[in-house]
């Protein structure tokens, strides 16, 4: 909805009125005084939202929340456009050195800006001299401005379109991409399972079993028992 002042409470002199109320659900038409003592009873305003319907549509709102919320939305809203600065191979560096303001100035306000430079008769014959102008202005714009389109002759005219660095920066990775821990190398047949981390390596020896007490050991007769004192 547009932002404009609309008539609300007794500045509502059409009656009846079709009416919203502050839940947004269709009360009907009713007489505008009617109208007027509900808005009261709710401590909101009566506003005329559509004043050409027949009858005019009214709404039982917060008309100064409802004013300061479009006012920011106006405030945030901002239609790009393309302006365009003009200028000669041979243009006094001071003349140059108030549009390059004029251009920052745009750039800054978020529009886009066109560079547009005229040859006329044998200046066709030195474009470098038009390139070595465009070069000296991206130069004086520095980190602010960025090339979309880079100089090139249309006919007698070299253009060059530049937008704000700030529009469109440059896309980072993402956190989940960065984050990605390189897998681990597969391990070769045969090789021993990595344990945990942390934890050293364990080896494994064959269980050996000490033969019982009275048993023979190889090479020998078995040990005689030992006598209790």
């Amino acid at each position: 909805m547009p932002i404009k002042n609309l008539r609300c409470n007794e500045q509502i002199r059409i009656s009846p009125v079709r009416l919203i109320d502050e839940r947004g659900v269709q009360a009907g038409v009713v007489e505008t005084a009617e109208a007027l003592r509900r808005a009261r009873d709710a401590g909101l305003d009566l506003v005329e939202v559509s004043p050409n319907e027949r009858p005019p549509v009214c709404k039982i709102m917060d008309y100064g929340k409802f004013k300061y919320s479009q006012s920011k939305q106006k405030q945030k809203h901002h239609e790009q456009k393309l302006k365009e600065i003009r200028l000669r191979p041979k243009t006094d560096p001071h003349d140059r050195a108030i549009k390059v303001d004029h251009a920052r100035r745009f750039l800054e306000h978020g529009d886009r800006v066109q560079f547009t430079m005229l040859f006329k008769g044998r200046e066709r014959f030195h474009q470098d001299m038009g390139k070595e102008v465009f070069d000296a202005i991206l130069r004086d714009l520095g980190e602010l401005a960025r090339i979309e389109r880079p100089a090139a002759m249309d006919g007698r005219r070299m253009t060059m379109l530049l937008v704000s660095s700030k529009t469109a920066p440059p896309k980072k990775p993402g956190k989940a991409a960065s984050a990605q821990k390189p897998r681990k190398p597969a391990a070769e047949p045969g090789a021993t399972p990595a344990t945990a981390a942390g934890s050293p390596t364990a080896v494994a020896s064959p269980k050996t079993h000490s033969p019982p007490v009275g048993a023979s050991v190889a090479g020998g007769d078995a040990a005689p028992p030992v006598a209790a004192d």
